[in-house]
């Protein structure tokens, strides 16, 4: 009779229990990343000091912008951006050379051969640097808010949505980057390109609106465009769905390309 039972309970649990035990696998990589991650002062650096600098000393250069006719102001222009300078180096930057470095050094060929999948060795890995940026993201929106002088969101929902699917989409970017990247050391200028052109070309320090039209229509397809924008407009209420929709496809699109090259390109041992 307990055979029976068992043969009967067996399959409706085995999902649940796969799920609990890939859950408990990627936590256990998170946690082991999280130390590596902590005995690197440089990354420490980079993740929990540059976002709020680069922030707080773009306040003098925004503040002698013309700013009259673009709706914005000083606080609702610095405050998405420093969201997006914490995407850009706390998640983008840092994820890409712990992939490359984890490759090089042989870390993602041994967690093959255990129980961890693919998917689940990428993810465990981006733990600590996903949950310090969302966590970092909080406490610098409440910072500038206070120090900013910005409102509470009209439409707190719209910036959530935001900052969560950016935070994924430049997860699968850094992915992408390790995978077309050679080196630890090759990763520091890999991730240029892509930040060079956000930081200028995203409206986080210069607004799209006072852009010539063809230029701001090139900078809206940038991969982190549709998430600044997405986070301006929680706080301002000023998007309609229309607006939301293509801002959302624009990121979809490139979260869909940075998948393509990780299947594609992705290695999981040293490039040679």
């Amino acid at each position: 009779m307990s055979t029976t039972l068992d043969a009967v309970r067996s399959p409706a649990l085995e999902p649940a229990r796969n799920r609990r035990s890939a859950v408990e696998r990627m936590t256990a990589l998170g946690r082991a990343e999280l130390t590596l991650l902590g005995r690197n002062k440089s990354a420490l650096f980079t993740m929990l000091v540059l976002p709020s600098m680069l922030t707080f000393s773009m306040r003098p250069a925004v503040r002698g912008m013309d700013l009259e006719h673009t709706g914005l102001t000083v606080g609702t222009l610095l405050l998405p951006g420093a969201l997006g300078y914490v995407l850009l180096f706390a998640v983008y930057s840092t994820l890409s050379g712990v992939y490359v470095v984890r490759r090089e050094e042989l870390v993602l060929k041994r967690l093959r051969t255990g129980e961890l999948r693919d998917l689940e060795i990428l993810a465990g890995a981006a733990l600590p640097a996903v949950l310090i940026g969302l966590a970092q993201s909080l406490l610098l929106a409440a910072g500038c808010s206070v120090l900013l002088d910005v409102a509470v969101p009209g439409s707190v929902w719209l910036a959530a949505v935001g900052l969560l699917l950016g935070t994924g989409l430049m997860g699968a970017l850094a992915a992408a980057t390790a995978a077309l990247t050679r080196s630890a050391e090759a990763a520091q200028v890999a991730v240029l390109p892509l930040m060079m052109l956000s930081l200028f070309g995203s409206g986080m320090v210069v607004p799209l609106a006072v852009m010539p039209d063809r230029l701001a229509s090139v900078c809206e397809l940038l991969p982190l465009t549709p998430v600044i924008a997405l986070i301006r407009d929680g706080w301002t209420g000023g998007a309609d769905i229309g607006e939301v929709l293509r801002r959302l496809l624009v990121m979809v699109v490139w979260t869909f390309i940075a998948v393509l090259v990780v299947r594609k390109r992705f290695r999981w041992e040293p490039r040679r």
